[in-house]
């Protein structure tokens, strides 16, 4: 048993149990046995291992030697635990980065380029991106502008570069700020590729990794094509193509030196060098990066002084005129083509001239008599008689408030709802010649009166129309039912939930300005109810057809001559009524609108042309000072429709040819009955309610839904 301890196995098997064996073969002769000999040799063994870990110890002439492997240890063992450390911290950052095999995949806005009704573009939504072009495809001093201003040793780093990072930190520290970047052409690239411009260690950790497995995948000239085709520069553009198009009208390929400097000058902030809205910015940049390209030896200082000397490329400034139309625009496309749409360019019913001229007219208006008397805000619309929209203004100023007080906002007409009152009186078989009392009325504990305290007496239901009689209109609507006049005006366009008592006759139920004028073009067409419309055409980027407006047409709602007599007692209001401030050089027919307290002023109108209407007002319903529709807006109105009339031969007004307007007569013929409330024809004045079938048009045809990776723009004329 003694042989199993481990002091025994560690001193040597074989001694101990050939010495072991003498007393088992004598077990007789204790007296001879050694006994006390086994402990001392144990004893003696057993502090043999010590000198053998005490041996280093007594190495001296190795002592340098032992030192300088410590430390070649110490350092193998520490860079291994660092490289793992780093790989540690690199398998972190990497794991939220994004699936690289998806390069070629993105997300973007669908682009829409609205043109006006001859082909110019006005505005632009969602991003756009031309022809995809190879650096070989592109103009040497684009190439050279880019690698100028962006990155000189592209061509000669891998992906990071050391050299450039130090000297940009060098930069930023002696400058106080951040004056440079030290990112590389293909750190931009992985940033817009795949990661988000989040300002952080971990981004920039990532946009380096990033950049080395690009620099590794790809080649220089196709990290560089991927670059300038889909780095943003402003104005919803991505690309150069798309870039030089938007700014210059002509594709990337026709770029000379000073326009390529421009767009290389982009790259550092769109939105501030933009050429389309500071120009005198980007000039002075274009001329930075013009040095740049001379100090890198690219240009000689000759060019230079070409370049900056060559005229300014002329380009109207996108987004410029219309945007409000533009919106309602972008609004529409949708029901059309879907909303899965791509790229499309929209051909609208715009008018750009007539668009300024409306423009202007309200800036008059509220910036002159406007301000004293308390009026901030304004809208117009102006339509043809058959609905196509040709001037759109939904405010003041888009910068300050982007609502549109044309179609958005809901207010009060007052008495510019009277006309569809007296077009429901004459379906119920009165006639213009009717007399009615304009005289004080109640009707349980209403009592409504004249804006301006004034009664008349017995007058024909044209002249009561024409100076805009509260109370013989309350009578009236009382005689023929509220019932009927919701009909005929929901029948011509009005849309808007109408009420149901006695004061729907004094415009107490809200509208939009743009149903409004459709009523009134609704009666300028002869009662035959018209739909608004903004668009004629979509095309896709490729130029196929998506949509194209087909002509249409609707029956009449009301008897196409009830239309033409309410149009012809519509003449009076301006001929002697209260739009005598808005008279033309032609025959025209209009209706004033003042609510209560001047919070609301308009004033609707047509010609043989055009349907026009304008409200004025305040956002906050405030108050103005004693506006009525027949003083600032038929005034507005006045001076665009004279704008928009200009060379434009006077011609008679629909149904109207020959025919004289209503007069003032004053009292009405005291041998003439007052006609019964109920309607003397049956079927023409029957509204089915809502408007006929025939309005609007069809989608002609849907193509599919990709998208080639080639395309030309159409952009309209680069100079206007």
């Amino acid at each position: 048993m003694s042989n199993d301890r481990p002091g025994e196995l560690f001193a040597g098997p074989r001694p101990i149990q050939t010495r072991g064996e003498e007393p088992a073969l004598r077990p007789r002769l204790p007296k001879r046995a050694p006994k006390p000999e086994k402990p001392k040799v144990e004893k003696q063994r057993k502090p043999a291992p010590p000198p053998r870990k005490a041996a280093p110890k007594t190495a001296k002439g190795g002592g340098r030697r032992s030192i300088l492997g410590t430390l070649v240890y110490a350092g193998t063992v520490a860079g291994v635990w660092c490289g793992i450390a780093l790989g540690a911290v690199l398998a972190w950052f990497a794991l939220d980065l994004p699936d690289i095999s998806k390069v070629a995949q993105f997300e973007r806005r669908a682009s829409v380029t609205v043109l006006a009704a001859d082909g110019a573009e006005f505005a632009r939504f969602g991003d756009l991106h031309g022809t995809t072009l190879g650096v070989r495809d592109l103009p040497p001093h684009l190439i050279h502008a880019v690698l100028a201003i962006e990155d000189r040793r592209f061509y000669s780093h891998f992906g990071v570069d050391p050299i450039g990072l130090a000297r940009a930190l060098y930069v930023n520290w002696r400058s106080g700020r951040s004056a440079q970047g030290g990112s590389t052409i293909t750190q931009q690239l992985a940033k817009n590729l795949f990661l988000t411009p989040e300002k952080s260690l971990k981004r920039k950790i990532q946009e380096a990794m990033l950049a080395l497995w690009l620099e590794h995948r790809f080649t220089k000239d196709q990290i560089l094509t991927a670059y300038l085709n889909r780095v943003y520069l402003g104005a919803g553009t991505f690309g150069v193509d798309a870039a030089a198009r938007t700014y210059f009208g002509k594709p990337a390929t026709q770029l000379d030196l000073r326009e390529s400097a421009i767009i290389a000058g982009l790259l550092k902030a769109p939105s501030r060098y933009a050429p389309s809205s500071n120009p005198d910015e980007a000039a002075e940049r274009s001329r930075v990066v013009m040095g740049a390209m001379v100090d890198a030896g690219f240009i000689t200082a000759q060019e230079l002084e070409a370049a900056r000397n060559a005229p300014p490329s002329a380009k109207r400034k996108p987004g410029g005129d219309g945007r409000y139309f533009a919106d309602w625009v972008t609004e529409l496309v949708s029901a059309f083509v879907g909303s899965g749409h791509g790229d499309v360019v929209v051909r609208t019913t715009l008018d750009l001239k007539l668009q300024r001229a409306a423009e202007q007219r309200l800036e008059e208006i509220l910036s002159g008599p406007g301000a004293a008397a308390n009026a901030r805000q304004g809208a117009l619309v102006a339509m043809t008689t058959d609905g196509a929209v040709r001037a759109l203004v939904g405010g003041r100023d888009y910068d300050n408030s982007e609502f549109n007080r044309a179609t958005q906002a809901m207010r009060q007409p007052g008495s510019a709802f009277k006309p569809f009152v007296y077009l429901a009186a004459l379906e119920a078989g009165w006639s213009p010649d009717s007399p009615v009392e304009d005289a004080p009325v109640r009707i349980g504990g209403w009592s409504p009166g004249n804006y301006d305290g004034k009664f008349r007496g017995t007058v024909t239901m044209a002249n009561a129309l024409a100076h805009s009689s509260n109370t013989a209109t309350v009578r009236i609507i009382d005689r023929i039912g509220v019932e009927r006049v919701r009909r005929v005006a929901a029948g011509l366009g009005i849309n808007s939930p109408l009420g149901k008592d006695l004061s729907l006759a004094l415009g107490t139920s809200e509208v939009n300005l743009l149903e409004l004028t459709r009523g009134y073009a609704g009666i300028a067409n002869r009662g035959a109810p018209v739909w608004p419309y903004a668009i004629t055409e979509i095309r896709d980027r490729d130029g196929n057809v998506l949509y194209r407006r087909q002509a249409g047409g609707s029956v009449p709602v009301v008897d196409p001559a009830h239309a033409v007599q309410l149009t012809r007692m519509m003449t009076g209001v301006i001929e002697y009524g209260t739009g005598k401030s808005a008279k033309l050089d032609r025959p025209a027919a209009a209706k004033s609108g003042t609510t209560q307290d001047y919070r609301d002023a308009w004033f609707v109108g047509f010609t043989a042309d055009l349907v026009a209407g304008v409200w004025l007002g305040n956002d906050n319903n405030a108050e103005m000072k004693r506006v009525t529709g027949g003083s600032l807006p038929a005034k507005l109105w006045q001076g665009f429709m004279l704008d928009a009339h200009a060379g434009r031969p006077p011609r008679p007004l629909p149904g109207m040819e020959g025919a004289p307007a209503y007069v003032a007569s004053g009292i009405a013929e005291p041998a003439r009955a007052t006609p019964a409330a109920a309607p003397a024809r049956g079927s023409s004045g029957g509204v089915a309610g809502g408007v006929a079938g025939g309005i609007g048009s069809l989608i002609e045809s849907l193509t599919g839904k990709g998208s080639a990776p080639q395309v030309q723009y159409d952009y309209g004329n680069p100079v206007r």
